[in-house]
């Protein structure tokens, strides 16, 4: 599963509707409604969480993914140490990064490609991507 900075991950682009996404992946396990009425989707074997924002017609703006086949930039990125991964990114400009500590988590985040790398023990578990807000503070929908 390829993580395209700024588009998506895999078959999914930004700005798909639910239907969109149940055409490629079929029904999800999960679906439920967050906090902010936001609508997410969660499929187990591909290990994705889809979030549709409630506030811009519930296209897919967020996604969240453990899978071992991740890749960004045709690098596997789940298991491998945070140094690693933003060394090899960096050959692609992406050099800027702040990064949050929570008890034995570390979130280290991008805000150029929306791009969270999250950490236990200095390995990657998680990778969260999140749709680019334009100069015109909209969001930049790729589908």
């Amino acid at each position: 599963m390829e993580v395209k900075l700024k588009f998506g991950m895999d078959k999914l682009l930004f700005g798909m509707k639910q239907a969109d996404v149940i055409k490629l992946y079929g029904e999800p396990d999960k679906q439920f409604k967050d906090e902010d009425k936001n609508f997410i989707l969660v499929y187990n074997q591909l290990q994705l969480r889809l979030t549709f924002y409630d506030d811009e017609d519930l296209r897919l703006g967020y996604i969240i993914s453990s899978n071992r086949r991740l890749t960004i930039n045709d690098k596997v990125v789940i298991n491998e140490t945070v140094e690693e991964v933003k060394k090899q990114l960096e050959a692609h400009k992406i050099k800027s990064w702040e990064k949050e500590d929570f008890d034995l988590t570390e979130n280290h985040f991008n805000e150029e490609n929306w791009l969270i790398l999250q950490s236990e023990f200095g390995l990657i578990v998680k990778v969260e991507i999140g749709a680019i807000i334009n100069n015109n503070d909209e969001f930049d929908w790729k589908y």
